[in-house]
């Protein structure tokens, strides 16, 4: 497996403990939309409210933040996956929206893991 795919696969387990350690009770894994159009790294429950969440590992910052790779093309995907899966509950949720976990994670600054709730609109 490619290094940025081993480095994607720990930061969403990681994200998993962490929204887990946060109080979200998550309900999903990679979940994909039947379409193959998109897809959402984690879903769970944060109190009354859905949350879709996008995770991002980055091992420098050199490219920059790692939420700063959720481009309004990526949120699109996203929220392709999200309708797709909320279609399939059978009943719509009252709240839900987008969150990302942006994790750092080097030798530098450690591991830092950072949860920004309502991120974007789907």
């Amino acid at each position: 497996m490619p290094d940025h795919l081993e480095t994607g696969q720990r930061g969403e387990t990681l994200a998993y403990w962490f929204l887990r350690h946060e109080g979200y009770t998550i309900v999903a894994r990679n979940r994909r939309a039947r379409s193959g159009a998109g897809e959402v790294d984690l879903i769970g429950w944060d109190g009354p409210v859905l949350a879709f969440v996008e995770v991002k590992t980055r091992t420098s910052l050199e490219a920059g933040l790692p939420e700063a790779a959720v481009s309004k093309t990526k949120q699109k995907r996203v929220a392709k996956a999200a309708a797709d899966y909320v279609r399939r509950l059978g009943r719509k949720p009252l709240n839900y929206r987008f969150d990302i976990v942006s994790i750092l994670w080097d030798p530098v600054h450690g591991l830092r893991a950072r949860l920004i709730k309502d991120a974007f609109k789907g």
